[in-house]
């Protein structure tokens, strides 16, 4: 949800570097304290025993692209279906799958006779994602939990209409996890205004926000990858600048935020709080989900590797975020790298980049797949 600046003169509405004094925003800023404070909690850190399952299925249900009329196929272990739109026989279709600016997955997974359901991103509208859920038909009351990768509208944008769409479906208390409290700060782009994650609206659905700074487990099966080191050659461009307080009841709490961070103005994003969810897959490995890799596609594969011990990965799926801005070299520093890494499949979506996308394929072969809306992805155990 976009936000709204406090009306309190002319040199802080257009920094929004303080919280405005003696109104409506004091007074949001207040009760959003209390409030997050109520129903926020840390995550269950991920120890020594990975979370293992039998088969995975990730659909993604928010991306760039749409591709129709393209059959299902299957790749060794691997299946990929593609679904087109609500179509009926006789009739003419009324409802499309829309691709926009944004990513969101649904992921199951299954062990034994359990399945699990997780909502990873919200893409960058609640209109395209409602109309994909819907003609997908995927319920979102069977969601066990949900996962914000990070604090970027094209990731978050569909949150609140999202929420208030299926407010009293969705599970009680269900966990809503994020990277930490950097998520909520408001942030800027060249643009302009980039809007700021609602807390509010997220407390309000009867959700339980976790705060998985650390290595996490969600929905029994999967865990995150806590904060991503930088280890490695790349410096991904991040377009955006954040800002620490709360602003008309949006934003970051400056008590839990580094006071480095806290300087009263707008600051380069480091993406400290970005994480990454990943499923162990019996006999496979790892299968990654990146959503944007702001930290670095191969720094955030090589985290996931070392929070479970897992040398193995089975697949990467995401945005890579390698843009053409950052050249040949880059990219193929980056392809030599998953080289050494040597997953078995490359699912790039969002924010990859076409340039990355060509050379990787002409490098890797049918390894490398583009993703699309309404694509599922199913792994299991041979």
């Amino acid at each position: 949800m976009l936000f709204n600046a406090c009306n309190c003169g002319p040199a802080v509405a257009a920094n929004f570097a303080h919280i405005c004094g003696g109104g409506a925003g004091f007074i949001s800023a207040v009760i959003a304290t209390l409030a997050g404070s109520a129903r926020t909690a840390p995550a269950k850190t991920l120890g020594r025993a990975v979370p293992e399952v039998d088969r995975l299925a990730v659909r993604m249900v928010t991306d760039n692209i749409v591709i129709q009329f393209v059959p299902t196929e299957k790749r060794g272990g691997l299946t990929i279906e593609r679904r087109s739109g609500n179509t009926v026989p006789d009739k003419p279709p009324r409802t499309m799958l829309n691709g926009e600016w944004g990513l969101a997955m649904h992921v199951q997974s299954f062990l034994g006779g359990e399945e699990r359901n997780v909502l990873i991103d919200f893409g960058y509208t609640p209109e395209v994602l409602l109309n994909n859920l819907s003609i997908l038909k995927i319920d979102p009351s069977t969601f066990d939990a949900l996962v914000l990768s990070h604090g970027h509208y094209d990731h978050f944008g569909g949150t609140v209409g999202f929420l208030n769409a299926h407010k009293g479906a969705l599970k009680r208390k269900m966990p809503f996890y994020v990277g930490g409290e950097d998520t909520f700060c408001l942030r800027r782009n060249p643009g302009g205004n980039f809007g700021a994650l609602d807390r509010n609206a997220i407390l309000d659905a009867d959700l339980t926000l976790m705060m998985a700074a650390e290595p996490a487990i969600v929905a029994d099966h999967a865990f995150t990858t806590g904060r991503i080191g930088q280890t490695s050659f790349e410096t991904p461009l991040r377009a955006t600048d954040e800002i620490v307080g709360i602003f008309d009841g949006f934003g970051c709490f400056p008590e839990k935020m580094p006071a480095e961070k806290n300087v009263g103005k707008y600051i380069p994003d480091d993406f400290e709080h970005e994480l990454a969810t990943v499923y162990l897959v019996k006999y496979k490995g790892l299968v990654v989900l990146t959503s944007c890799s702001h930290r670095g596609v191969i720094n955030t594969v090589r985290q996931a590797v070392a929070a479970s011990g897992v040398d193995k990965v089975h697949a990467v799926i995401g945005g890579f975020h390698v843009v053409p801005p950052l050249g040949d070299n880059y990219i193929e520093k980056t392809i030599d790298e998953f080289r050494d890494i040597d997953p078995d499949y490359l699912i790039v979506g969002h924010c990859t980049g076409d340039r990355f996308y060509d050379l990787a394929r002409a490098a890797l072969g049918d390894k490398v797949i583009h993703s699309a809306v309404g694509m599922r992805f199913g792994f299991e155990a041979d």
